[in-house]
C-alpha cells in the first residue's frame, strides 16, 4: 500500500555507518534507521547471535517459559532499576501497553474514566490509542473518532500538569517522552522530570516515559532519565533495543509492576528467542565497547561543530540535542533537504516541517561525524542562501 513517500534509492548493503545501494554507491547514513540501528548495519557480534539462535530455536509461544526472554529482562531491569517488563514488537505497541495498563491501574482503584496527561508535539506510534495520545494532527486526521481518556498540556509545562491535577480526579499517569524526537528535537528544562516525578508521586499517579526513541544509550545514558536521577513508574522502549530486529519492551516498578495478570495482555510474537538474542547482544556489545558514553561525547563535538559553523546563518533558529540525536531548526520549512542530501550520498531526515534531525549510529567515529556536519552544514547554508 502507498503508506511511504519513498525516496528514489534501494539499498542492498550496509556495513557500519554506511549503505550501498543497486547501482553501488556508498552513502554516510546519519539516520541509522530513524534510530534503530545503533550498532550500525550488520554489525559482526550481532549477525552471529542471529544465526546462531537461528539455528537453535527461533519462536514458542510464551504459553511457555522462554530462557533468552527471561536472561534479557533480568539484564533490562537492572540497567533502568525497575522490577519487571512485558516484550512485543514495537514502540507502538510498548506504548500501547502503558496506556492498557495505567487504565487497568485506574480501574482497580474505581475510576470509572482513566485519564492520562499527554503533551501537545508528542509522538507515540499509530495504533488508535497511540495517535490519540500523540500531540501531532497529522497523524490523528481522517482516523476519527479517536478515543477518549485523555487531557493534553504544552510540553516542558509543570504549571499546566498541576493545573489538571486540580481540575480532572480521573488523572491516572502522566505519558511523556524525556525528549521529544519526532515532535522536533524538543529538549526540556533541567528539572523537567524531577517535577513530574513529584507531581505524580503527589497525586498518585503512574509517571510514564516514552524512551522508544531516546533510550538503549541514544541520550548518552543507558535511558534518557537517568540525567535527572528519577525512577519512572513505566518506561517504553523499542527502536535500538534489537538493532534492527522488531522488538519492543514495556518495564513496570513498585505499584505498576503488579497491574497485568494473566489474561490482561498478551503478544504472539513478543519476546521470542530470535528477537531477544538480538536485544542480549545489543545490549552487551553497547556495554563492552562503551559506546553508551561514546554517544555523549560524539553527540556535544557535533553540535558543538554545527554551532561553529551555522552561528552566522540567521535563518538557524536553534540546536539542539543530547547525546546522539541533534535537530538544526529552521526559520522555514525545509523537506527538501532530505533529497539534496541523497543527492550528496548523505542520509538525513526533516522532522516538524522545519527541524533537520540526525541519528547517527553509537558506533560512529569522529571523522565520520565531521563529514555528517560539515555536509549538513553546506546543504542548510546553500538552502537558506538560494
Amino acid at each position: 500500500m502507498n503508506t511511504y513517500a519513498q525516496l528514489p534509492v534501494t539499498f542492498v548493503k550496509g556495513e557500519g555507518v554506511w549503505l550501498w545501494d543497486n547501482h553501488g554507491e556508498r552513502y554516510l547514513d546519519a539516520l541509522s534507521g530513524i534510530a534503530v540501528c545503533g550498532l550500525g548495519h550488520c554489525h559482526p557480534r550481532i549477525t552471529k547471535a542471529l544465526c546462531e539462535q537461528a539455528g537453535t530455536l527461533i519462536h514458542v509461544s510464551n504459553l511457555y517459559y522462554i530462557e533468552r526472554q527471561e536472561q534479557l529482562a533480568t539484564h533490562l531491569t537492572a540497567l533502568a532499576g525497575m522490577q519487571n517488563v512485558y516484550f512485543c514488537n514495537s514502540g507502538a505497541e510498548a506504548n500501547e501497553s502503558a496506556i492498557k495498563l495505567a487504565r487497568l491501574y485506574g480501574h482497580n482503584k474505581g475510576i470509572e474514566l482513566p485519564t492520562i496527561i499527554v503533551m501537545e508535539n508528542s509522538f507515540h506510534g499509530r495504533t488508535m490509542a497511540t495517535l490519540t495520545a500523540s500531540g501531532n494532527r497529522k497523524v490523528q486526521a481522517g482516523f476519527e473518532p479517536l478515543l477518549t481518556g485523555f487531557v493534553r498540556v504544552p510540553y516542558n509545562n509543570i504549571d499546566a500538569v498541576a493545573q489538571v491535577a486540580i481540575n480532572n480526579k480521573n488523572v491516572v499517569a502522566v505519558l511523556v517522552e524525556p525528549f521529544q524526537g519526532e515532535g522536533g528535537v524538543n529538549i526540556p528544562q533541567a528539572h523537567y522530570l524531577q517535577e513530574l516525578r513529584s507531581l505524580c508521586d503527589q497525586n498518585d499517579w503512574f509517571l510514564m516515559l516514552d524512551e522508544v526513541q531516546s533510550g538503549i544509550g541514544r541520550s548518552g545514558k543507558w535511558f534518557a532519565f537517568q540525567h535527572s536521577d528519577i525512577v519512572p513508574d513505566v518506561m517504553t522502549l523499542a527502536k535500538g533495543l534489537g538493532s534492527g530486529v522488531a522488538i519492543g519492551a514495556c518495564l513496570a516498578n513498585g505499584v505498576a509492576a503488579q497491574i497485568f495478570k494473566p489474561g490482561n495482555h498478551a503478544s504472539t510474537f513478543g519476546g521470542n528467542p530470535l528477537a531477544c538474542a538480538a536485544a542480549m547482544e545489543t545490549l552487551t556489545v553497547l556495554a563492552e565497547e562503551e559506546l553508551v558514553e561514546h554517544a555523549m561525547k560524539l553527540g556535544d563535538f557535533m553540535r558543538d561543530r554545527l554551532n561553529t559553523q551555522l552561528k552566522d546563518e540567521s535563518g538557524v533558529v536553534q540546536i539542539r540535542g543530547q547525546g546522539l540525536i541533534t535537530g538544526i531548526e529552521l526559520s522555514v520549512p525545509c523537506g527538501e533537504l532530505v533529497k539534496k542530501a541523497l543527492e550528496k550520498k548523505l542520509l538525513i531526515n526533516v522532522t516538524s516541517d522545519k527541524v533537520v534531525r540526525l541519528l547517527p549510529a553509537l558506533v560512529m567515529q569522529q571523522d565520520e561525524a565531521e563529514q555528517v556536519v560539515d555536509t549538513t552544514c553546506q546543504l542548510i547554508r546553500e538552502f537558506l542562501n538560494s
